[in-house]
């Protein structure tokens, strides 16, 4: 219970602290656009890392050069909040995340996001849901990674299983061009969701798959986009299930 309070004061303190750094992040801005988002985006880093080393987690990392220095598609399975940041700490590039929409509640933690070029997803709304959508191919045409959850929730099910994808979120890849790199996590909810509200010493295992342009599949694997990327994506934490 003391790493949860630790976390919770540590996170109190960013948010309420980093209110004068977002303004003069944002003057930065004006001036210097590259320099205040690569300000932004260490910073979160930074705090994410300390967050992980109160939790005490310890993280093995496999395939990480596989991770070509361009623009990415990021896409993963998704067990507990601690995916994102165990993730988006080590994304060397600008790299926006598409959430629920309902983190547009939290003031101060909307803003960094915000910040960081994160997407809001209306999951019952298509038509707002199809924006977020062509924004994400945007900011990839502007050189800004992506990352999603394609299960669309966190998966509570047993720790191998993976909900199935939703298709439309893979569009992102297929009209930018850019590669998708598969990311697969393992024993992640076992930091926090498996034992609320305690936060445990926990070790993870997350993985990068080689990056798969879809030009490069044949038509019917392309078709099938989403089944192709789950499977690659299960296989993977099968195979690392004996390493935590």
């Amino acid at each position: 219970m003391i790493r949860f309070i630790f976390v919770a004061l540590f996170l109190f303190l960013y948010l309420i602290l980093g209110i004068p750094v977002l303004l003069v992040e944002q003057l930065v801005g004006k001036v210097n656009k590259n320099a205040k988002d690569y300000s932004c985006l260490r910073m979160v880093q930074w705090a994410f890392r300390v967050i992980l080393r109160i939790c005490g987690t310890e993280v093995t990392v496999i395939g990480e050069e596989n991770i070509p220095d361009e623009p990415v598609l990021y896409v993963g399975n998704h067990r507990s909040y601690f995916d994102i940041l165990l993730t988006y700490s080590r994304c060397r590039r600008l790299t926006g995340y598409v959430a629920k929409k309902e983190m547009l509640r939290y003031p101060l933690l909307r803003d960094w996001m915000n910040a960081l070029y994160c997407l809001f997803l209306d999951r019952d709304n298509i038509k707002e849901g199809l924006k977020s959508i062509l924004q994400a191919i945007d900011y990839v045409k502007a050189g800004i990674s992506i990352c999603i959850f394609p299960e669309g929730t966190r998966n509570t099910g047993e720790e191998l299983s993976i909900l199935p994808f939703k298709g439309g979120a893979l569009k992102i890849a297929e009209k930018s061009g850019c590669a998708i790199i598969p990311m697969s996590l393992n024993n992640t909810c076992d930091i926090f969701e498996a034992h609320l509200p305690r936060i445990k010493k926990t070790h993870v295992v997350i993985e990068y798959g080689k990056p798969i342009y879809t030009k490069d599949l044949d038509r019917d694997t392309r078709k099938h986009l989403d089944s192709y990327v789950q499977n690659i994506i299960q296989e993977t934490i099968n195979k690392n299930a004996a390493l935590v």
